[in-house]
């Protein structure tokens, strides 16, 4: 589990490295200003993949990152 700072760190590389430093800022500027409730945005993040393809997303993450 990482402190407080270095989970700070870590998230930022990880959305730097993935959208830009620009974008990222604009992650972080979104879920500052607007009400977002994580959880209720979970239930319906992969509505549109059926269970093979999320399966098959699953797989392949974990093959290329483990």
């Amino acid at each position: 589990m990482y402190a407080e700072m270095a989970l700070r760190n870590e998230g930022m590389k990880v959305l730097i490295n993935n959208l830009g430093r620009v974008e990222a800022e604009r992650f972080i500027s979104l879920i500052i200003r607007e009400p977002f409730d994580y959880t209720e945005w979970q239930k319906n993040l992969f509505d549109d993949l059926s269970v093979k393809e999320l399966s098959n997303l699953a797989m392949k993450e974990y093959k290329e990152n483990f």
